[in-house]
């Protein structure tokens, strides 16, 4: 299991990109939150079997909806976190 904490910055907010990531996620069946920042970023946390979420961090660089643009994917190592099974969209 492996917790990662990603900030993406381009066109991300605006164009869908927090619920192609919400969808993505749960059919993936990973764990975390998804939120948009004041600065116009998104900020993510993904857990679960590091294949998994490595997969859905390439996802997430190609763009998962036509209308986002992605300039940055800066990727931290989070400790494990209760998300009670489940991915949001936060605030």
């Amino acid at each position: 299991m492996i917790n990662y904490h990603l900030i993406i910055t381009g066109r991300v907010q605006g164009v869908g990109f927090r619920w192609s990531v919400y969808q993505l996620a749960r059919n993936a069946g990973i764990e975390g939150i998804v939120m948009n920042k004041d600065d116009g970023s998104v900020y993510c946390e993904l857990q679960g079997p590091i294949e998994i979420v490595k997969q859905l961090i390439t996802k997430i660089k190609a763009g998962p909806t036509p209308y986002a643009r992605i300039n940055k994917v800066k990727i931290s190592t989070g400790t494990p976190q209760n998300y009670h099974h489940s991915f949001q969209i936060t605030h």
